[in-house]
């Protein structure tokens, strides 16, 4: 085989993987069973936050018979279903408060410096979505794929600031 045919990494077999414009963060990955005939069936759930630090930011969930079939079922499955995230400087335009199922977020606009200030599942997708500078509060639910979903609505939910006219 000559050196041409080879890939450029110099690996029989191996292709170099392309950067892709989207970082990702896996929130929960779990062992899932069904009952079926001949016992139990096992597969993996994934749930996947991708974003492009820019204003882009999107979730999904996969099961896969392994848990990077699962992953990259859901890394598409979250490219599928983006949402552009309305910014103002380095935070969010307004103060927000949104439920989805049990799952409550509070978001309010922080100023410069401050940080992204929140816990788990909303600090991966805020962060993801490209804002530096928030305070967030999740409060009713341990359920981290209906606090991811808590946070990605509140963030579909945002306007642009007016401002005044002077």
């Amino acid at each position: 085989m000559s050196q041409t045919s080879r890939s450029m990494s110099g690996r029989k077999g191996f292709r170099e993987r392309e950067k892709s414009e989207f970082d990702q963060k896996t929130i929960d990955l779990a062992r899932v069973t069904r009952v079926v005939a001949g016992g139990k069936r096992m597969r993996f759930r994934a749930c996947v936050v991708v974003g492009d630090r820019k204003g882009r930011v999107g979730m999904g969930v996969a099961k896969g018979a392994d848990v990077q079939s699962a992953v990259e079922k859901a890394v598409a499955a979250a490219k599928r279903h983006l949402i552009s995230v309305v910014l103002y400087k380095t935070t969010i335009p307004h103060p927000l408060n949104v439920k989805f199922k049990a799952a409550r977020i509070i978001l309010k606009p922080a100023p410069p410096g401050s940080g992204v200030i929140a816990g788990g599942a909303a600090r991966a997708v805020l962060s993801l979505a490209g804002i530096r500078d928030v305070i967030s509060k999740m409060l009713g639910s341990k359920n981290k794929i209906n606090n991811v979903r808590a946070v990605i609505l509140a963030l579909s939910k945002l306007r642009p600031r007016t401002e005044p006219k002077k």
